[in-house]
């Protein structure tokens, strides 16, 4: 099972329909790696910059005006994740360092984009060059914040950034098959497979439907066949909504657009909304940075919890990551990686002497660390036979408390 498993985290191989179904996220279509990154798209005055101070407790030009974020800003923010608070709980070590979310900022789109109206190639570059979008939607009402269509209507925006992401594929895609025409034209030797036929008809057919490809019950050989010759789509890349709604709306959990935009999403075979609310969180930010413990008591007594914090962790989720730890007197850290990586992988993350010179990995399970342990140590998890030794072909858990050995002598010439 271990070996199978670090198969699939390999580079792309001919695989079954089923097996390859299995793989979610940026994992499916999109590059193996464990930097990663989520873009903040969305049209004009959304609340994308804001979000992305919020998402990133850093300053970004937040102003009420198109094309205000003309370069894209770069940031990472941290995974909330309850199993590295309790580490350092138990260590108490002075550096704690967790898994992090790498974001962009990508500035706003407009209609026509595709067509290069607005800033709209270079933006549509930077979004190629992510591994998952944040599509950030208003569906609220605020006549201080201009709305670059002069009206409130989130299905029409969401339609109007497909449109724009679908048509930029339908470019590449046509520049694609017609590269693969002239180089069999030039090789009689060469032949247009079936498979490719079938695919790009297909792609050609989602895309002036103004549907995305990440959806469609692709086949093990389609999915390698658009990695290899589409791998610069952009709507093959997993996208997560998050609707910016008021705070009234927030606080009491309704909004006029939500069974709207639920509905064009599942004509469009998208899942993954979350409604947020912009407005509400900036007021929590606010309290928090004042160390007003009672105003945040209040909100927390209402019910009002940030979710900040849910659409991190779904966006580290949809890119295909995890994370294990290391844990010890000086410093508790998450370490990102990959879903499928091996021991010596992780290792390598840490630093690239650990992959090379590996030997074996020890390790537990977080879950039989918090089970187990009485203290900062292994001591009782040794005790009760969870303390394991693993060798090179152990693919890595989500949660993973790892120790690493390794031998390096002199460095390969």
């Amino acid at each position: 099972a271990a070996a199978a498993a670090a198969a699939a985290a390999m580079p792309p191989k001919k695989k079954g329909a089923n097996e390859e179904t299995q793989v979610l996220g940026a994992g499916r279509f999109g590059r193996v790696r464990n930097n990663l990154r989520m873009g903040l798209v969305g049209l004009p005055n959304v609340g994308k910059s804001s979000l992305f101070n919020l998402f990133t407790e850093q300053s970004a030009a937040a102003e009420n005006f198109p094309f205000c974020t003309i370069d894209p800003n770069e940031a990472r923010c941290p995974v909330p994740d309850e199993r590295f608070d309790y580490l350092c709980d138990k260590w108490k070590p002075p550096s704690k360092i967790p898994a992090y979310l790498h974001i962009t900022d990508i500035a706003g789109l407009v209609k026509g984009a595709a067509e290069g109206a607005g800033l709209g190639n270079a933006f549509l570059s930077h979004i190629q060059a992510i591994d998952g979008i944040f599509h950030v939607v208003r569906a609220f009402d605020n006549d201080e914040v201009l709305h670059v269509d002069d009206s409130v209507d989130p299905v029409r925006d969401l339609e109007t950034i497909q449109y724009e992401l679908c048509q930029k594929d339908l470019e590449a895609l046509e520049k694609e098959v017609k590269a693969e025409h002239d180089a069999v034209r030039r090789n009689p030797k060469l032949k247009i497979t079936p498979l490719f036929t079938e695919t790009m008809d297909k792609c050609k057919e989602l895309l002036e439907a103004n549907k995305p490809l990440r959806n469609n019950d692709w086949s093990g050989g389609a999915v390698a066949l658009i990695k290899e010759k589409l791998h610069m789509l952009i709507t093959t890349k997993p996208c997560i909504y998050l609707i910016n709604v008021s705070e009234k709306d927030y606080l009491r959990k309704k909004n006029k657009w939500l069974g709207k935009i639920h509905q064009w999403m599942k004509e469009k075979g998208d899942s993954a909304m979350i409604p947020i609310s912009v407005e509400f969180e900036e007021k929590m930010w606010d309290l928090k940075q004042a160390n007003d413990e009672a105003g945040l008591k209040d909100l927390a007594d209402a019910g009002a919890l940030s979710s900040i914090g849910k659409a991190v962790k779904k966006g580290y989720h949809e890119l295909n990551l995890i994370h294990f730890f290391t844990a010890g007197d000086k410093e508790v850290r998450a370490w990102t990686v990959y879903r499928g990586a091996c021991a010596p992988q992780a290792a390598g993350v840490i630093h690239t002497d650990f992959e090379r010179g590996f030997i074996k990995a020890e390790t537990a399970a977080f879950d039989d660390f918090k089970a187990l342990a009485k203290g900062a140590s292994m001591a009782e998890v040794k005790a009760g036979g969870k303390y394991r030794q693993e060798g090179k072909s152990y693919v890595v858990q989500d949660g993973d408390i790892f120790l690493f050995k390794f031998n390096v002598t002199t460095a390969k010439k």
